[in-house]
């Protein structure tokens, strides 16, 4: 079974010590920032399942995090905080987390608290399975937990690799130019896009094919660009 990925975020080194080594023992994946923009810089580059956010932090607080995140991900987030007012608890939950937890906590409950998240999580994505999950022969992508296996085993993509694929997969057989996928997926005009697409799709082949020199999944079309393989 895929493993979870658990982003810590808290300015207080003892805490993502101690929250690490809790996580760690139930076979989670633990990352850690120590502020809102470090966050935003973990999401850019690996998958993450579930957030643990402190609030009052340096550069970018907890609140302001939790809505940059919730732009564009679904994930759950677990707000941790000193603030025990029953309005900072309603406010939390009203912008955008799934639970409000305050210090001083007991490892031991947030860490059940975390796993019944990541059950809830992964239970609404195996019900919206047949909707959420693209198989293409022997690759897999699942929307709802934005994994991508193949043969069985997961493999990990950065945000925007999982996008690229998610777009080709979604509509696989269609042919995209670069300038096009370069749109989609960093939602900017395109300036400069053809080398950095080309970095990031040959990135995916090296994760997703067997032989990434004659693909069978993401095919180039000369002159035109790249498409996911329907057969």
């Amino acid at each position: 079974m895929p493993k979870h990925n658990v982003l810590i975020v808290d300015d207080e080194a003892e805490i993502l010590e101690a929250l690490t080594i809790y996580l760690s023992s139930e076979d989670i994946v633990v990352f850690t920032a120590s502020n809102g923009v470090e966050a935003l810089a973990v999401l850019e580059m690996e998958t993450i399942h579930l957030i643990i956010m402190d609030i009052m932090m340096p550069q970018m607080d907890g609140i302001k995090t939790t809505f940059k995140i919730r732009e564009h991900l679904n994930i759950p987030i677990v707000l941790l905080s000193a603030k025990s007012e029953n309005t900072d608890k309603i406010m939390g939950l009203n912008i955008g987390a799934d639970d409000y937890i305050t210090k001083p906590f007991n490892p031991m409950e947030l860490v059940a608290r975390v796993k019944s998240q990541l059950r809830r999580f992964t239970n609404l994505g195996s019900h919206k399975m047949a909707d959420d999950q693209i198989v293409i022969r022997g690759l897999a992508l699942d929307r709802s937990s934005r994994t991508v296996v193949v043969d069985g085993e997961e493999v990990r993509l950065t945000p925007k690799e999982y996008k690229i694929l998610e777009l080709l997969m979604v509509n696989k057989g269609r042919v995209f130019s670069i300038d096009e996928i370069y749109e989609k997926v960093w939602n900017e005009p395109v300036y400069a896009s053809e080398n950095t697409v080309a970095v990031h799709i040959r990135n995916i082949r090296e994760k997703i094919e067997i032989n990434p020199k004659d693909p069978k999944y993401l095919k180039v079309v000369w002159g035109i660009g790249y498409k996911m393989e329907s057969k």
